[in-house]
Order: structure tokens, then C-alpha cells, then sequence
């Protein structure tokens, strides 16, 4: 044993904390936004985080911020990975903001907190905030925030935030009641406002990329937040969490290739890990925009396109023909390709929308059509068939399917490398078209979960002859 080895390690800490709800659609994301933009309005430098596979709540969170904010997730990452990106992204920063998901003990089944924002906010050993809808109720909150507190004793519920108070009474009545509950700091009341509310639609809320609410959103949140929400006390928390697990990155690799990658109203779903990792591996990621711009960005070496919305924007990706033809050429010459989801949409021949075809780039032979019904969702175990752009045969990742559309066409001898299994193990069928050097499917792959999959598509990236 080396001299110092029995020593117990040393734990920092990082001033943050979880915003919870007892249940969804309590508020969680408007009184987290609220709270950045109140904060970074008072000159705190804020990092954001969402619990979950959620890619429209961080578009929000970053959109605010003017910075990235980061996925936690209980499933697709292991607990140390989760708590080493709290970590590598709170350097630097002056507050995090956790934005939880669903109920705050809701998780994969009824016996078990796993997958839950309890499970992750001991994870990072952070205080939770509880919102509560409290349209319907006065002095009961005191008897509901009781059973959240000694549900779980070694969860640190700090304190509560009232959301869709009706009057100054109601939220005297509320805060009156929360008297009898210890050690829970009441922080006051939200008033019910039709001014901040983002609107939904499948697969959740509204992207940040739409701008379908006011310019000045924010800056009415930040105003509400502070008319009616002690934010002083709430910086005067003892809010901090663990800040000792900077693991060691991954080997980066030393030749450079520039990655197209398409961002735009239309392909926004995109984990910030991986476009992270692909930069750490060697890749310039040159952004681009389906929708508008004409032509590829010069001497790219590969194309990653997302996910999002290419149903709402079908008309303006089929009038954008220079591109479609100019990516249909790309991938005949082999250029390595990986797209997810709205991305494999795209390559498709075809998005039918309420009964109207819609051209995209035609180098899969199926098409696809939207649904009113949801057709798939859930976490994913991926494991490669066979070799491909993402490493060899046998290799593992995990991520998460979500979308209202299916194939409509026979693939036919063009085989499907993804098999799939679900969260529990069972599997679920297969996925992931390989063409020539192209690979797309539904799933969107974190990286996290496997970090050597981005590494050998930029590897990949880089044995491409033709960068012209």
C-alpha cells in the first residue's frame, strides 16, 4: 500500500440544486427557467442540467443561457459518468439548476427509486426544490410536502415552491400551513400566468428553435420569479453538491476532419455529450442547416444528422433540392453518415404528412409516414450486428426511441444492424439501416454510454478519400 492510499478522499462541493415536482405538469420547467434567468440576472454564471432522455427542455435551458445544458440520466449512463459531466460542467460556474423529471420519485417501476430525479439528486448528493400545483388546495400542501419529506429521509428536500396560486390570500393560506412542516423553507407562490406558459405538442413541449412564445419570455419570468419567490433566501440555502468525480477523458485522437452537422428548426435532438465527444475525438463539428442552406459545408468528411421536427418543415426540406441531391451524392460516394430519428426521416424517400408526399434525399428505398398516435418510446440497449461506422460487431450502447412515424416500404436487402433490447432486457426487435457508409435508425445513441462509438465514427470519418 502506497503511503497515503488509506486516506479518506477529499469531497468539494458546488452550490446547486434539483427542481422537482410531485407529479408532471406541475410547472418544473417554467419555474426552473424562471429561476436561471432570475439568477443570471443577479450576474451568476449558471449551468443547467435535465434529468432524463428529454432533448426540448435543455434546447430551452441553453437558449436562456447562451450555454449548453447537460442530460443526467440514471439509465443510459452509469452513476460516476453521470456525476463526472455535474462536475466537468459546473467548473467555472457560480449555480447549477437541476430540472427533474415527472414526480419526483417516479422512476422505471412502483418498487424502486431507479431512473427517478430522487435517485439523481442523491446521486450528486443535491437539495431538491419541490413544486407544487396548488390550484386546488390550501393547508392540505402542508400534509403533501409531510409525506414527500419522510417518504425518503436521506433525500435532501430543502424547500417548496408554490405554482398556480390563485390570489395574495391563497398563497398566505399556503404559506401559513407550511409552518407545521420542519426543516422545509417555503419560498412562495407563482401566480397562474398564460404569459409564460410554453405550449406543447408531441413528444412535449414546444422547441426553443420554434420561437413560438414572446421575445421577452424570460425576461417575464425572471420578473415573476423575483416579485413572488424569496430568491434570497433560496441563495442562502446550504444548496451544494458533490464535486469530486472529474474522471479521466477518453484518448483524443491527433488528425483533425471536419463533421457536418445538421442544426436547425428542424434537427435540434442532439445529447451536447455527444457532440462533445466528436469534437474530442478529432472532429470540427461545421453546422448546417437542411432548411435553408443550399450546399454542404466545404471539405466535410462525414454528415451527422439529428432528430427533431422534419414533418413540420417536410415542404421546405423537399424545396431544398440542391441539398438533398448534393447529400444523395455524398453518401453514393461512401461518405460516413449517422442519423437519428427526424436524420433518418430525412434519408428516406419520402415524408407523408397528413396525406401530402413530401421528397427528402431518396437514399433508402422505404418512405415514412406520420402517425396521430405515438409509435414508439422507451430506453434502448443497442448491440451492433455487425461491423459497422460505430465500431465491430458485438459492441454496446444505450439510448432512447421516441416518435409519432414509421416506415412504409420494404427495406429489402439492406440490413438492419441495431438489435434492440429494452430497459428490462427484452428485446424488441432490430434497427440502424446500413447503405454503403451510411447509418441510420430511430434511436438516438448517447455516447456516454459507450464513448468509443463516437471515436470510431470520427476514425471512420477520417479514412474518407474525397473531401472535396
Amino acid at each position: 500500500m502506497t503511503e497515503g492510499s488509506n486516506k479518506k478522499k477529499k469531497v468539494s462541493t458546488v452550490p446547486c440544486m434539483v427542481i422537482a415536482g410531485t407529479h408532471s405538469g406541475v410547472g418544473k420547467t417554467t419555474i426552473s427557467l424562471g429561476l436561471m434567468a432570475a439568477f443570471q440576472k443577479r450576474g451568476l454564471t449558471v449551468q443547467s442540467f435535465k434529468v432524463g432522455p428529454d432533448f426540448i427542455d435543455p434546447g430551452h435551458h441553453t437558449r436562456l443561457l447562451g450555454a449548453p445544458s447537460r442530460n443526467l440520466d440514471g439509465w443510459m449512463l452509469s452513476k460516476k459518468y453521470n456525476r463526472a459531466t455535474f462536475c466537468r460542467s459546473m467548473q467555472g460556474k457560480d449555480f447549477g439548476i437541476v430540472e427533474g423529471v415527472m414526480g419526483l420519485f417516479d422512476g422505471y417501476d412502483g418498487r424502486s427509486e431507479a431512473g427517478s430525479t430522487a435517485q439523481m439528486a442523491k446521486w450528486l448528493n443535491a437539495p431538491v426544490i419541490l413544486v407544487v400545483d396548488a390550484s386546488s388546495m390550501a393547508r392540505s400542501i402542508a400534509a403533501l410536502v409531510h409525506g414527500f419529506k419522510t417518504y425518503e429521509r436521506d433525500l435532501r428536500l430543502g424547500a417548496v415552491i408554490a405554482n398556480k396560486v390563485g390570489s395574495d390570500s391563497h398563497a398566505r393560506f399556503l404559506s401559513e400551513a407550511m409552518e407545521s412542516v420542519p426543516d422545509v423553507s417555503f419560498l412562495g407562490g407563482l401566480p397562474r400566468s398564460e404569459e409564460v406558459t410554453i405550449p406543447e405538442r408531441h413528444l412535449g413541449l414546444v422547441t426553443s428553435d420554434e420561437e413560438p412564445y414572446p421575445a421577452d419570455l424570460f425576461n417575464k419570468l425572471a420578473v415573476l420569479v423575483e416579485e413572488h419567490l424569496d430568491v434570497s433566501k433560496l441563495l442562502e440555502m446550504e444548496a451544494t453538491a458533490v464535486s469530486d468525480e472529474i474522471l479521466p477523458g477518453p484518448t483524443a485522437r491527433q488528425a483533425r476532419i471536419r463533421l457536418g452537422v445538421a442544426r436547425d428548426e428542424a434537427f435540434c435532438f442532439y445529447y451536447q455529450d455527444n457532440l462533445d465527444l466528436l469534437t474530442h475525438f478529432g472532429a470540427e463539428l461545421c453546422f448546417f442547416s437542411p432548411v435553408r442552406d443550399s450546399n454542404l459545408p466545404a471539405n466535410v468528411s462525414g454528415l451527422y444528422l439529428g432528430g427533431g421536427y422534419p414533418e413540420l418543415y417536410a415542404r421546405k426540406l423537399a424545396e431544398n433540392e440542391s441539398l438533398r441531391r448534393e447529400i444523395l451524392a455524398a453518401a453514393h460516394k461512401g461518405m460516413p453518415i449517422f442519423a437519428e430519428c427526424g436524420g433518418f426521416m430525412y434519408l428516406s424517400r419520402s415524408i407523408e404528412v397528413e396525406g401530402s408526399n413530401y421528397p427528402m434525399v431518396e437514399l433508402y428505398p422505404f418512405s415514412t409516414r406520420m402517425l396521430p398516435h405515438r409509435k414508439a418510446l422507451g430506453y434502448r440497449e443497442v448491440v451492433l450486428k455487425e461491423d459497422s461506422l460505430l465500431g465491430p460487431k458485438g459492441l454496446k450502447a444505450r439510448g432512447h426511441e421516441f416518435h409519432y412515424s414509421e416506415l412504409i416500404g420494404d427495406p429489402g436487402k439492406i440490413p438492419d444492424l441495431f438489435r434492440l433490447s429494452s430497459r428490462k432486457g427484452i428485446e424488441v426487435g432490430t434497427d440502424g439501416f446500413m447503405l454503403n457508409n451510411t447509418l441510420a435508425g430511430y434511436i438516438h445513441l448517447h455516447f456516454g454510454s459507450n464513448p468509443e462509438m463516437a471515436a470510431n465514427f470520427v476514425d471512420r470519418c477520417r479514412e474518407y478519400p474525397d473531401k472535396s
